[in-house]
């Protein structure tokens, strides 16, 4: 009886984590539904993705791209600018728990993109973002 109820209990306390997992594919999907309900006819490009990417902003001189961190190889561990924390390569190819968490990648996109773009970061931009990191190999 007791083993049962431990069961039951594990089983509905593990529901939640099971129902926010996803994939980048899946995330793609849903940033692309959103910026196609700003921008109607909205296809996210892989090649948009990279440019962004490999962009410089000027909101943060210690931060200026995503590429100060995470480096122009995404199958590469970055190391963070200021703390030189190392960090997991940025590519689902070379990291397939990156992107598997929705609430932690939101939680990531909204600081990096204040940090680096120095503004919350638009879903189609996020869109176009895991269409190229989709692809790199």
């Amino acid at each position: 009886m007791r083993r049962t109820l431990l069961s039951i209990l594990s089983c509905i306390l593990y529901l939640p984590l099971a129902a926010s997992a996803a994939t980048p594919a899946q995330l793609q999907a849903r940033y692309q539904q959103e910026a196609e309900a700003a921008q109607p006819g909205f296809a996210a490009s892989a090649r948009r993705g990279e440019r962004w990417f490999n962009q410089a902003y000027t909101h943060t001189p210690q931060l200026p791209s995503c590429t100060t961190c995470h480096t122009q190889q995404p199958m590469q561990p970055g190391r963070h600018a200021i703390t030189g924390k190392v960090i997991k390569p940025l590519a689902p190819a070379a990291n397939p728990e990156r992107f598997g968490d929705p609430a932690k990648v939101e939680k990531w996109f909204g600081r990096n993109c204040r940090e680096v773009v120095g503004r919350e970061c638009s879903a189609a931009e996020k869109a176009d973002l895991l269409a190229y990191l989709g692809e790199v190999r």
